[in-house]
């Protein structure tokens, strides 16, 4: 095959900072649209903070007014931590939301046999909260001593682009029980809104030239208002009337049972629940979930600098980062949200969509966050949206996310068989170990770890059901072991294209990008 005659045969350049970003993590559209903009990650994040306690709470024997108030603590506590985290952390336009990874934890705790003495539901739901509560505020003590005393700062400085690729591809990928298979849950309003999505989001812009970017930055507001619409005409239609109870909870809004159990007015507050319990076996577990829920997050900031334009987070920013996710996690823990913190990876892929990386506008879908978890009935209303919505969004956005682990190949030589070997393996294992362990479950009940202590055997579950920590921690291992010495090592893996970034004050970038507020920088000077 020939080039054509203007065909430059060159590869593409690489670039620090990613190109084509409407707005960088320092600049900010207008209010107006800063306010919409804020809206729809706050809609975006919705779907996790109503997964999660949909799964936990009628576990803790909880029904519809429990339900409702943990989505509502859960939306509270998000607003201040993703506050504190653009304020003072990592400074990067990331959302600080719930984290699947406390799911196992969460159950075990939930379901354990001190509890079963406890015959009123209400009480049980509030005994098995205050047990998640203990060992999630104990657990939060691991990020913030790695954060603010350095530790993480010395881990991630041997971090590069072929290490760090794994990590930010899986924390997409991995999720894709969350994808798919949520939409197929109610085909004929999830798969219309994925069309849909991508029609508005990628075809349209092309094909219809607007002054303002409208589809491609509102995509998300516009489709699932049209297929939460259309859900509802299906709904008062009675065309689920007849259906069984699983699709008439899928596909109706008006099934959640958030509208009705929600308050009018509610303000959540630390101890809400009563005073938090202790058990040992139960901290070691949230320990493990707040270390997988520590590498993801540390993947996800990479990639929200990325798609914010911003320059490779230094060492002491990510470490920064990972000590205020653990205050946050402590914040979980006192408020009661049954579930730690994390970067939210569906509003880092809503970075790339939009093509608005503005710290501003994340902070302002904090705003929202904080107004309807208090507004309780205005935001069950939002939350009730069908599930197989929220499952399309995430083939999108999921996705997106997985492409900034990609991004990170620029920087690497592909053509050094180090290279293959070391993405390959990590990957494939990032992906064929957590399916071991999950599909052991499924077939037996029970995990493949059976040591004779339930709460070890959970640990080692927590652990490697993450495909993104699997896959990162094993591409870290073999790129700071495998062939460490060679002379072709150091560029293969692209370090020497992060080594500025390695020290906080090696390229003045970093200065604009993280540096505190209100001048705390001379105060908590970064290195």
């Amino acid at each position: 095959m020939t080039a054509g005659k203007g065909d430059e045969l060159v590869p593409h350049p690489v670039k620090d900072q990613l190109p084509g970003v409407d707005y960088c993590v320092n600049s900010n559209p207008s209010w107006a649209e800063a306010v919409i903009l804020g809206f729809q990650h706050y809609l975006v994040m919705l779907g996790t903070s109503v997964i999660i306690p949909t799964i936990i709470v009628p576990q803790m024997g909880g029904g519809n007014v429990e339900k409702a108030q943990v989505i509502q603590t859960l939306l509270f506590v998000a607003g201040l931590n993703t506050l504190l985290q653009s304020w003072f952390g990592t400074r990067l336009p990331v959302v600080i939301g719930g984290s699947f990874r406390f799911i196992i934890p969460a159950v075990f705790i939930a379901l354990s046999n001190r509890y079963n003495t406890y015959l009123d539901p209400r009480e049980r739901f509030k005994q098995s909260m205050r047990g998640m509560q203990g060992a999630l505020m104990i657990a939060s003590v691991l990020p913030i001593l790695a954060g603010f005393f350095g530790v993480w700062r010395i881990v991630t400085r041997f971090l590069c682009p072929l290490s760090m690729a794994p990590l930010v591809l899986l924390l997409g990928i991995g999720l894709y029980q969350q994808g798919f298979p949520l939409l197929a849950e109610c085909v004929e309003i999830g798969l219309p809104e994925l069309i849909l999505l991508i029609l508005l989001s990628q075809f349209i812009p092309h094909m219809w030239k607007l002054k303002q970017p409208l589809f491609e930055r509102f995509a998300v507001l516009l489709s699932v208002g049209i297929m939460w619409a259309f859900a509802a005409v299906l709904t008062v239609a009675g065309a689920y009337k007849n259906r069984p109870l699983q699709t008439q909870f899928s596909c109706r809004v008006d099934r959640s049972g958030l509208v009705s159990g929600a308050s009018w007015i509610r303000f959540p507050y630390p101890w809400q629940w009563g005073t938090p319990n202790v058990d040992a076996g139960e901290v070691f577990l949230m320990l493990a979930a707040a270390f997988v829920s520590l590498v993801e997050s540390t993947g996800g900031f990479i990639a929200a600098a990325r798609y914010g334009s911003a320059t490779y987070c230094p060492a002491s920013v990510l470490s920064r980062g990972a000590g205020w996710l653990g205050l946050g996690m402590l914040l979980n823990g006192l408020w009661g949200t049954g579930s730690g913190a994390t970067v939210s990876v569906e509003n880092v892929g809503l970075l790339a969509l939009t093509r608005v990386g503005s710290r501003r506008v994340i902070q302002i879908s904090a705003a929202f966050m904080l107004f309807f978890s208090v507004l309780g009935k205005f935001g069950a209303i939002l939350a009730s949206i069908p599930l197989p919505i929220i499952g399309a969004l995430y083939c999108v956005l999921f996705a997106l996310m997985s492409a900034a682990g990609f991004d990170l190949l620029q920087f690497c030589n592909l053509n050094s068989y180090r290279t293959k070997f070391l993405l390959g393996f990590s990957i494939y294992m990032g992906l064929s170990v957590p399916q071991y362990f999950n599909g052991y479950v499924i077939t037996t009940g029970r995990g493949p770890v059976q040591s004779g202590s339930a709460a070890f055997d959970q640990i080692m579950q927590v652990l490697f059901t993450s495909p993104a920590a699997v896959a990162g921690i094993i591409a870290y291992f073999l790129d700071i072991t495998l062939a460490r010495r060679h002379p072709l090592t150091r560029k293969d893996s692209g370090r020497h294209w992060w080594a500025k970034f390695k020290y906080y004050g090696r390229d003045p970038r970093s200065e604009e990008f993280y540096s505190l507020p209100y001048g705390l920088s001379k105060y908590f000077p970064s290195v």
